[in-house]
């Protein structure tokens, strides 16, 4: 749908860059009137005229927008020069950037069923159920390959496999909460545990203390590359954050998993992304502080009990959309041919 090429462009994709601004959120309103707020909200109506310029450039046919607080500009330009606009929200509930822009939307991409009820009634009709995009490699994993490239072969294969993931730069709480109930785990199942850089020299000295047996069955890695794919196929259970790229991938492929949100996540998002799915079976969410007694309660039954194991992969899968890029380029293409 590109007209004109602008003059950059980042990976092959041409791009151009407006002025933009975040609104720190606060729960005090008077908070929000901070300095960098005052800045950061300044720059908005400077970044809705450069993006009008944009868009009276390159002439699109739609406008898609993602939200966060740099799709408003580019929102309200579509609105102004009479672009069809479409938004896709890839948590439960409409972010702020979303929810300012929706009255303006020709379609509104969703990623859960449970989003419709929560829209503004005025909106509603606008609204289409898409998913949320999962990469493709995503859904191509194999266990054996995972053995082979993190070289897991002293797991022991009779147990289950449990992925723990704070994101490419680890979570504390996570892995302050894992390697206090090493011992408790690994009686249990092999773990592959994604740490993140920072907390590769604290674990592995944890670590260095387990009986030998159960340290065969521990794999530390401060980060998971190209073989994840292979490390999802192989997990029976992943402990992960839920934003919302994890959630699609994982109910796309129908993990188990136990969420442990991000308390400091924008909306609280992480969180409402965990309930969704608790509330029917799909996973279970560890809200606010998370102690070794919350997650053992939460782990232990799903490693003891195989049959309790699939009918939450079951429950999962029943969520997942491993075709949402599809659908989601089709309501692209419907919008932009009306």
């Amino acid at each position: 749908m590109t007209r004109h090429t602008p003059a950059r462009s980042l990976g092959g994709v041409p791009f151009t860059t407006v002025a933009t601004g975040k609104i720190r959120r606060h729960a005090n309103p008077l908070k929000m009137l901070s300095p960098a707020n005052v800045r950061d909200m300044a720059r908005v109506p400077l970044g809705v005229v450069q993006a009008r310029k944009a868009v009276a450039g390159f002439r699109p046919d739609v406008v898609l927008a993602t939200g966060g607080y740099v799709a408003v500009p580019a929102g309200l330009a579509a609105r102004m020069a009479r672009v069809p606009l479409v938004l896709h929200e890839q948590t439960v509930r409409l972010g702020l950037a979303n929810r300012k822009l929706a009255g303006s939307a020709a379609r509104i991409a969703v990623s859960s069923e449970s989003t419709l009820p929560l829209l503004p009634e005025s909106v509603r009709p606008a609204a289409v159920v898409t998913g949320n995009p999962v990469r493709p490699e995503v859904l191509t994993g194999h266990p054996d390959k995972a053995v082979t490239a993190l070289g897991l072969h002293a797991f022991d294969r009779r147990l289950p496999t449990v992925y723990v993931t704070g994101g490419a730069q680890g979570s504390q709480q996570i892995n302050d909460v894992i390697g206090g109930e090493l011992p408790w785990l690994l009686e249990r199942a092999n773990v592959v545990h994604q740490c993140g850089p920072a907390r590769v020299a604290a674990l592995s000295a944890r670590a260095a203390g387990l009986p030998a047996a159960l340290a065969a069955r521990y794999h530390l890695t401060p980060f998971v590359g190209p073989e994840l794919p292979d490390v999802l196929a192989l997990a029976d259970l992943v402990i992960s954050r839920s934003g919302a790229g994890t959630l699609a991938e994982l109910t796309a492929l129908g993990k188990p998993a136990v969420f442990v949100p991000l308390a400091s996540a924008a909306g609280n998002e992480q969180a409402h992304n965990a309930r969704h799915l608790e509330e029917s079976g799909a996973a279970v969410a560890l809200l606010g502080d998370v102690d070794g007694g919350r997650l053992r309660e939460a782990v232990g039954p799903l490693l003891d009990d195989p049959a309790r194991r699939e009918a939450m992969a079951a429950a999962a899968r029943a969520h997942g959309r491993p075709d949402a890029a599809e659908r989601l380029v089709d309501v692209i293409l419907s919008a932009a041919t009306r």
